[in-house]
């Protein structure tokens, strides 16, 4: 069979190929700890599950507009206006089948073969392999001062004729911190002069701790929808915990929203009919719920700093939101592909290498989980990797010893 080589070029999904791993493993009856996967341990909120039981109970389940339903768009707008202080039309939205197809959707409706997309690292796997599916050129800019920050001076550095447009993923994924103000306001405010596209990933925006500041970046423009560069994606997988609804959207002038619907329209036509209700069951519901979640998961990020504090060897920055650290592990392994693979096979742990969100050397850990998987998770890693940590360990109902340090 002959593989195009488009399709053989991009990279697989790290995070998907592990929770296949973790889940083989554990049909197994081996007890693997999962600190890889994004997605909080939570129920999905009422409001979403009775809004999908009324649509399946009515039996009127059929296709709906390819730019999604007019009640949720509705409850999109309400939503924007209440977080956002911005007012949009329902002209403005794009709902899509997950926000990782609101980013592709955009991408593929704004980049040539040839053009550039400045992506700042960390980012998140996805990126660069969707730019490079539309023949688009992913451009990386790395923090230069062993911070997880971007520095303006370096995007502008990286900019050239080609720039097309720049990804901002804040609350970041995968170092959980937030950008400042100041640098989101000059990014918006250079991207504006420049007629560059802000691409803004907002799917973690409301879960931040310790009163971390994380405005929008329409507050720093006073272009209105249909003028302004910034283009905001977002969705219900990860502040309401819907990871398996697979409902996102995306917020841009009417024009690209056109362009991007009948994208959507060749590719997957509408999201399925019983999610879109789903999700606006959540979006109308009783927003405590978000922060219920939100104090669970700022709690876990307690719980993980506390114990890998004790872990000698490591060097990790306090994330400011998400449910994800970004932990510095060239103490032990400057290969973070076969250390999380060492992880796996002597203690169990899933976890994901640094290299593919630009970050060698790292690990990325979530805390979405339990607080027992983040304890004896982070455990099994100390006895795998410290030598001043106990020799033996029980991982499940077997007594095992290290030997290799």
């Amino acid at each position: 069979m002959r593989i195009s080589q488009l399709a053989r070029s991009i990279a697989d999904s790290p995070t998907l190929r592990l929770n296949e791993e973790a889940r083989l493993l554990r049909e197994r009856g081996l007890p693997v700890i999962h600190l890889g996967i994004g997605e909080p341990k939570n129920k999905t909120p009422i409001n979403a599950i009775l809004s999908a039981a009324n649509k399946l109970n009515s039996g009127d389940v059929k296709y709906t507009p390819t730019d999604g339903t007019p009640g949720l768009k509705k409850s999109i707008v309400k939503y924007t206006e209440d977080n956002y202080n911005k007012i949009i039309a329902p002209e403005n939205i794009l709902v899509t089948n997950g926000a990782k197809q609101s980013i592709f959707n955009v991408i593929y409706s704004l980049i040539d073969p040839q053009d550039e997309v400045i992506i700042l690292a960390p980012y998140w796997v996805s990126y660069p392999e969707m730019v490079k599916m539309v023949y688009g050129i992913p451009i990386m800019v790395s923090p230069k001062d062993g911070t997880f920050y971007p520095r303006m001076e370096d995007i502008l550095e990286a900019v050239s004729s080609y720039t097309k447009a720049i990804i901002v993923n804040s609350p970041n994924n995968p170092s959980g911190l937030v950008f400042p103000p100041e640098f989101i306001s000059e990014l918006v405010e250079y991207c504006e002069n420049k007629g560059i596209f802000l691409i803004m990933d907002d799917i973690y925006h409301r879960l931040v701790f310790d009163g971390v500041p994380c405005p929008p970046g329409y507050q720093f423009t006073g272009k209105d929808i249909e003028s302004t560069n910034l283009i905001v994606t977002n969705g219900v997988s990860k502040i309401y915990g819907m990871t398996g609804f697979r409902i996102g959207w995306v917020i841009s002038n009417r024009r690209l929203i056109e362009v991007m619907t009948n994208v959507q329209a060749q590719m997957t036509s509408n999201p399925a009919t019983i999610l879109q209700s789903a999700a606006e069951g959540a979006l109308n519901g009783i927003q405590s719920y978000v922060e219920s979640l939100r104090l669970t998961i700022e709690n876990n990020r307690n719980v993980v700093m506390q114990e890998l504090r004790s872990f000698n060897g490591i060097r990790v920055q306090k994330p400011q939101g998400t449910f994800y650290c970004l932990p510095d592990f060239r103490a032990y392994s400057e290969d973070s592909v076969e250390l999380a693979k060492f992880l796996l096979e002597k203690a169990m742990v899933v976890t994901v290498p640094g290299v593919t969100f630009g970050m060698e050397g790292h690990l990325r850990l979530s805390f979405s989980g339990t607080v027992k998987d983040i304890t004896e998770g982070i455990a099994r890693m100390k006895w795998a990797l410290d030598p001043e940590s106990p020799q033996e360990i029980y991982i499940g109902d077997r007594k095992l010893t290290r030997d290799w340090l």
